[in-house]
């Protein structure tokens, strides 16, 4: 396993970076402190844009962003870096099962997330078996690159009915994203998502575009919880089979995206820490603590986690890539995730300030599909990887942009709804089986030099990481 591993890591070295500090403690309890609050305001935008934009609970995000970050690093041996924030990936499940973030449907799409948190645990027990090298090629980026890009193409209508709301406050969030993250300088550079939405923000709310009478009547410390959101709440007497049957089916093909990003985030902390986290703790580890600390948060009515590349931005900067940093970071989320004044005022957010942002993200979560393609070099001379491509691209596009938006099929007295996304994935995985040119790809494994580069990740908003 260890072998393999370096194998596709060769450039990973396991001595330590002569300028970094991979143990904090000796610079202090108040320096540990900042750095930890620096990285809980890196993932700050990310985390919070996703329930403002699903109608999930903010407080709950940020409490099991803070849990699940902990679970991870409990997993992975304490050894890795990583920040768990909210994961884009899923958002158009959220949006096929709850158009309109309505409560009563969220905890179907809920538990579909759960279910495809198990995704996770499966890959995690086949990577500690057979190694990555055999695992990831029946999932190349001739798979994964396309499912991605149809994610952002399928959810940029609600971006654009999003912004038509006050155009001119939309434009100027695109505008502060993209000059923070072009020219901006430390910090700013590695917080674009979030002064984006803060500078627009507050140009809504002078225009008079937020009502903040409900931040008014919010108290300022409370449960971050509610049952009602919950999983658990789903099971009794007005519990929909069919629906819930829906929304797992459709919701679990999003997690081969995610744990794609995953296993790219790992590749990207490691080159930053000169440390090969692939091998040690190994990503049967990491995947294992993503997975956990997705099923558990999405039980609970929060989103799925995911590792954060924005945190990786801020351990290139300060080059601080002790674990217990980020552990500080996780604290103060969940500091944070008990105060229902703070959660709404996210929740006061006009839909023009969430269309603007969301114009880049949905674009960035596209234009790095097309990346994964270029950068692994897939070949589209090759008839197998044109037919692969265009499957998941018409299927997927196709009915999620058709009268049904979705292929219904009746089962025995259930109606399962097949999302474009589900349909389009699960053919493009099976074609690349099926398909010649498969079987010796997933054969004996290779000598290094001929190893397959490991696919890119999806960077839910990663703009500070390019």
């Amino acid at each position: 396993m260890a072998r393999e591993n370096d194998r596709l890591t060769p450039t990973m070295g396991a001595k330590d970076s002569p300028d970094a500090v991979y143990d904090a403690r000796p610079l202090g309890v108040p320096k540990m402190t900042v750095f930890g609050l620096q990285h809980m305001f890196a993932m700050f935008g990310a985390t919070v844009l996703v329930p403002a934009l699903t109608g999930l609970s903010v407080s709950a995000t940020l409490l099991f962003a803070g849990l699940g970050t902990l679970l991870f690093h409990l997993l992975a041996k304490g050894k890795v870096p990583a920040f768990l924030g909210s994961s884009f990936a899923f958002i158009a499940g959220y949006a096929a099962i709850a158009p309109n973030g309505e409560a009563n449907l969220l905890p179907y799409a809920c538990l579909g997330v759960a279910c495809a948190g198990l995704l996770y645990l499966v890959l995690s027990a086949l990577f500690r078996i057979f190694g990555p090298g055999r695992v990831m090629r029946f999932f190349p980026p001739v798979v994964t690159g396309p499912i991605v890009i149809c994610i952002g193409l399928i959810l940029a209508s609600s971006a654009i009915t999003n912004a038509s709301t006050n155009w001119l406050i939309a434009i100027i969030a695109v505008a502060v994203i993209v000059v923070c993250n072009i020219w901006g300088k430390g910090m700013v550079k590695i917080v674009p998502i979030l002064l984006g939405v803060v500078v627009s923000y507050a140009i809504a709310a002078f225009a008079g575009e937020v009502d903040f009478s409900t931040v008014a009547a919010a108290p300022w410390i409370g449960l971050p919880v509610l049952w009602d959101d919950t999983v658990f709440a789903l099971f009794g007497a007005n519990f929909d089979t069919g629906l819930a049957i829906t929304a797992i089916i459709t919701i679990m093909p999003l997690a081969f995206a995610s744990m794609i990003e995953h296993i790219g985030d790992m590749s990207a902390i490691s080159s930053t820490c000169n440390r090969n986290y692939i091998a040690e703790p190994g990503l049967h580890r990491t995947l294992l603590g993503d997975g956990l600390a997705t099923i558990v948060a999405s039980l609970f009515g929060a989103p799925a986690n995911t590792t954060y590349g924005e945190n990786t931005g801020v351990l290139a900067l300060t080059r601080v890539f002790d674990p217990r940093v980020i552990r500080i970071a996780a604290c103060f989320a969940i500091a944070f995730s008990f105060s229902p004044k703070f959660a709404a005022v996210v929740a006061a957010m006009p839909a023009c300030v969430i269309g603007g942002v969301s114009l880049v993200l949905y674009g960035m979560i596209s234009a790095v599909g097309i990346r994964n393609l270029v950068e692994n070099h897939v070949d589209f001379m090759k008839s197998r990887n044109v037919l692969i491509t265009a499957l998941i691209l018409v299927l997927s596009l196709g009915i999620a942009y058709s009268a049904a938006g979705a292929i219904i099929l009746p089962v025995g007295g259930v109606t399962i709804s097949l999302s474009g996304l589900a349909v389009g994935s699960i053919v493009g995985i099976v074609m690349n089986v099926i398909l010649p040119g498969h079987k010796a790809a997933v054969g004996t494994p290779r000598e290094p030099e001929e190893m397959p580069e490991m696919p890119m990740p999806l960077e839910d908003i990663r703009l500070a990481s390019d």
